[in-house]
């Protein structure tokens, strides 16, 4: 099988990549950079000839790309306006489908962002809910999917996954080197209510759709773990792993959005504190962030099998084997 993925240096496409390779699979990879690329692979010790870098553009591609499924999971995550967001989020996507072989299943990754926090009243959000974005981000990945809707491709699957944790995201580096702390911070005095999806599930997903494909008729699926947790819950889960003993302090939020002004000032900052700029902060600090995947559950099947615990574990060990966490 031959498969394009999106998005393979960074946190999803990566751990889909050496899925694929493992599986024997053939994979086109459209990078900015192939160094970068080849460079991942070599610290993960894989030496393959499996992985055919392509350009970032489309428009260089090959005219017949002989895959037989689409994984699209790059988009741009923290940026500093709508428009930027836009060219990458939208019009890039746009490029990418408009140059994939006709009649060829596309699974597009976007965002629980692009829905909005849980409705007031609510336990969860649904896909029945209306669409109520509150970032740039958010309201970028709503125009893709929106986009995605006016085009004649008839097999394309959109998935709109919550928080992602595993191994190879650098959010999940960020919360353990936090977790380490004597003092650990939180935004806002009242609890704050997540969805999640271990990467490994995601993966899973993808696959139930691909084999699904044909029978999916919704726009869009959410895709999580029936688990919910606070993020008080989160902070003392990761500090868990890493045996650590410390202090939840609650920030008011005027304080993280004067951080958040102070971070999308600073180029060095943004680069290290990626998640604190002002854009999505707004998402930062909404107090419910629950979606309900029954819908796609009954059309395809699957079944979020990790467990909280049990995904920042395997990211634990994951950085511990590549000496991240000291």
């Amino acid at each position: 099988m031959n498969v394009l993925i999106t998005g393979a240096t960074g946190f999803v496409g990566r751990n889909l990549l050496l899925r694929a390779i493992e599986r024997g699979q053939r994979v086109y990879a459209p990078v900015r950079e192939e160094s970068k690329l080849l460079a991942q692979l070599k610290a993960e010790g894989i030496e393959t000839t499996q992985v055919k870098p392509l350009p970032a553009n489309p428009l260089q591609w090959p005219t017949r790309l002989p895959i037989d499924t689409a994984i699209h999971c790059a988009g741009a995550l923290f940026e500093r306006s709508l428009e930027p967001y836009l060219k990458t989020n939208v019009l890039w996507t746009k490029a990418v489908l408009a140059n994939l072989p006709s009649g060829c299943p596309a699974i597009v990754l976007s965002s629980q962002s692009a829905g909005g926090p849980t409705p007031e009243g609510k336990l969860s959000r649904e896909e029945s809910d209306a669409d109520d974005p509150i970032s740039d981000y958010g309201e970028s990945k709503l125009r893709m999917e929106r986009m995605l809707g006016r085009s004649r491709r008839s097999r394309l699957v959109v998935l709109r996954p919550p928080m992602i944790l595993g191994p190879r995201d650098s959010a999940v580096l960020q919360l353990f080197q936090m977790a380490k702390g004597v003092i650990r911070t939180k935004p806002g005095f009242k609890k704050k209510t997540y969805s999640f999806l271990a990467v490994g599930d995601l993966l899973n997903a993808i696959d139930a759709s691909i084999e699904a494909h044909d029978s999916l008729s919704a726009r869009y699926y959410y895709v999580a773990s029936k688990q919910q947790f606070s993020d008080v819950t989160l902070l003392n889960e990761a500090a868990n792993c890493l045996r650590s003993k410390g202090v939840n302090l609650p920030l008011p939020h005027a304080l993280v959005r004067a951080a958040s002004a102070v971070v999308d000032s600073s180029p060095p900052l943004r680069i290290k504190l990626p998640s604190l700029t002002r854009d999505r902060v707004r998402e930062i600090l909404a107090e419910r962030w629950v979606v309900n995947p029954s819908l796609f559950e009954a059309a395809t099947g699957w079944t979020a099998k990790s467990t909280l615990r049990e995904s920042l574990a395997e990211a634990y060990r994951f950085y511990q084997s590549v000496g991240a966490l000291v």
